[in-house]
């Protein structure tokens, strides 16, 4: 396993476990992150909506650190920090970091499928040689 990969993978998931984990045991803190609009058109309780925002988080920090096929998850990871900072500029003060960790995630999801060209490009390459 590669370390960089490794590392990164840690990071990222940190940055997905730790609002929703601390989203449990103090919402307030983080209900305001939510655009108006999303608790306004969503038919369910703003805390609610909230934990299962934070059960997607568990799931995709959990595929990342897991290592296979991780891709999609931290595509998605990259999109959901950059969703959280557009529609939260006004608290750019805190967000700031949102924007390094959804690039480390997107490093990821690149890495992931260099390395599966990698693999494919390797696979081909000996198997035409064992037909010589």
């Amino acid at each position: 396993m590669n370390k960089i990969s490794l590392f990164l993978r840690i990071a990222v998931a940190f940055a997905l476990l730790y609002p929703a984990v601390s989203a449990w045991f103090t919402p307030d803190s983080w209900i305001g992150y939510f655009p108006p609009f999303a608790t306004s058109i969503v038919p369910i309780d703003g805390i609610v909506l909230l934990h299962l925002f934070g059960a997607l988080e568990i799931a995709l920090a959990l595929w990342i650190l897991s290592g296979v096929k991780i891709f999609w998850p931290s595509l998605a990871t990259a999109a959901l920090l950059f969703l959280i900072v557009g529609f939260n500029l006004s608290q750019m003060d805190i967000l700031f970091r949102d924007l390094p960790i959804a690039l480390a995630a997107i490093a990821l999801a690149l890495s992931a499928k260099t390395t599966s060209a990698a693999t494919m490009f390797l696979q081909d390459a000996d198997t035409e040689r064992k037909r010589m």
